[in-house]
């Protein structure tokens, strides 16, 4: 019986042998060198037990055949699936290196694997992550793109792709690249977000309304989108439905105070001060909004005819900021009747205020600048002309009319 076992595993362990070494030749890979290596010792364990007529030993025997039989036999179920033994000794490479932080060699173990094996999938997708990690955007995105084409189904490498033309400031790729993966994946949430951003810095926004509309349709309760949507519909003078998603987003939200300023602005417009007075009294809590929340609050009370705590109001909006809200006060007519109360300072040039990271968006700056513009265009308007406003789907003929007597006026 041990003769026949031993017979075997001789024929066994011997084609596997012939089959790698040819595989090694075929490939002209010496990875292989090594696999050979464990196999003829394995090889050679079973001569020598043969050859002294050694008695059967269990370490013995499981070794040998781990190393003659076992072994080859997973890289060749791991080659049958794709996954070949270059692959698996860079990889295994790059990973060692990375641990010992050496990512120069670990960038040469990739470069060798893609260039051995061009259609590695893994690694493209590792080179690129390591190209995007040193700031090579331009060969990251190469990577990528090669890592999609072997995986047509990777579609976080289609978003990689798009953020980096983004970052690369070549919006028309990304925004191409970005509505092609909503095509194919329209849940992923990361690429509708992206997408938003780049169609309303190109002010796209009609095109960034149907994009957050479908989003919504696969995550209908994000803040996020449901405020980006408010400050596309804001740019659209859209504002009942504006005010809609405002109030979704700080619902959800209630830390998103740059929306309860929105709808405070909103109010405004509508001429609802109890409702604008609220919004904007919660919105002082963000430090960044407190100073023009005060300052609304300002105009609120002169509005209602309440000029000492309209004054009261003013006075705290420039001890948070001053140069921001004197110049914003000399600007506005309302002031005027309180403008002797109103504790200006006289160094105004030297006050040295703090200047901190702003933030606000730049989309979300330029949506409460609008706010603030739109009511003061509409200030003057009747509360039949309000009606009306709200009524007009998107304040355009109204707003346009507005704009064309101040012209005329001029």
């Amino acid at each position: 019986m041990m003769l026949a076992e031993q017979l075997i595993f001789t024929f066994i362990s011997l084609a596997i042998f012939v089959y790698m070494f040819f595989k090694m030749i075929k490939n002209n890979d010496t990875t292989y060198v090594v696999i050979l290596i464990l196999e003829a010792i394995g090889i050679a364990m079973n001569f020598i037990e043969f050859a002294f007529t050694m008695e059967a030993n269990f370490i013995f025997d499981i070794i040998k055949y781990i190393l003659s039989i076992i072994i080859p036999i997973l890289i060749i179920i791991l080659e049958y699936r794709g996954i070949t033994l270059i692959e698996i000794t860079n990889l295994t490479k790059y990973k060692i290196y990375l641990m010992l932080r050496n990512e120069k060699k670990a960038k040469e173990a990739l470069i060798n694997l893609v260039t051995k094996i061009p259609n590695s999938y893994k690694g493209h997708k590792k080179l690129a992550e390591l190209y995007e990690k040193e700031g090579g955007m331009r060969k990251a995105i190469d990577e990528y793109v090669q890592a999609i084409d072997i995986n047509k189904k990777d579609y976080a490498s289609y978003y990689k792709v798009a953020e980096l033309l983004d970052n690369l400031n070549k919006k028309d790729e990304a925004a191409e690249m970005l509505f092609s993966l909503l095509d194919k994946k329209p849940d992923m949430y990361d690429a509708s977000i992206l997408l938003g951003d780049i169609l309303i810095e190109k002010e796209m926004y009609k095109e960034a309304v149907n994009i957050y509309q479908e989003a919504l349709r696969y995550n209908p309760v994000s803040y996020e989108l449901n405020y980006n949507l408010g400050l596309v519909y804001t740019m659209l003078n859209d504002f009942q439905n504006a005010k809609i998603c405002y109030e979704k987003a700080a619902e959800i939200n209630s830390l998103l105070y740059n929306a309860k300023y929105s709808l405070a602005e909103i109010a405004l417009i509508y001429k609802d001060l109890e409702e604008a007075e609220r919004r904007f009294l919660e919105a002082i809590d963000e430090e960044e909004l407190a100073a023009d929340s005060y300052f609304e609050l300002a105009k609120i009370y002169l509005i209602k005819g309440d000029k000492e705590t309209a004054v009261k109001y003013a006075n705290t909006a420039i001890d948070i900021n001053a140069k921001k809200i004197v110049a914003k006060i000399k600007k506005d007519p309302i002031f005027i009747p309180i403008m002797g109360k109103i504790s200006i300072p006289f160094n105004l040039d030297n006050i040295n205020e703090e200047e901190k990271e702003p933030k606000l968006k730049e989309k979300e700056i330029k949506a409460k600048e609008h706010l603030e513009e739109m009511f003061d265009i509409t200030r003057h308007l009747s509360y039949n002309d309000i009606k009306l406003l709200k009524q007009d789907i998107q304040g355009k003929n109204i707003v346009q009319e507005i704009n064309k007597d101040e012209k005329e006026r001029e």
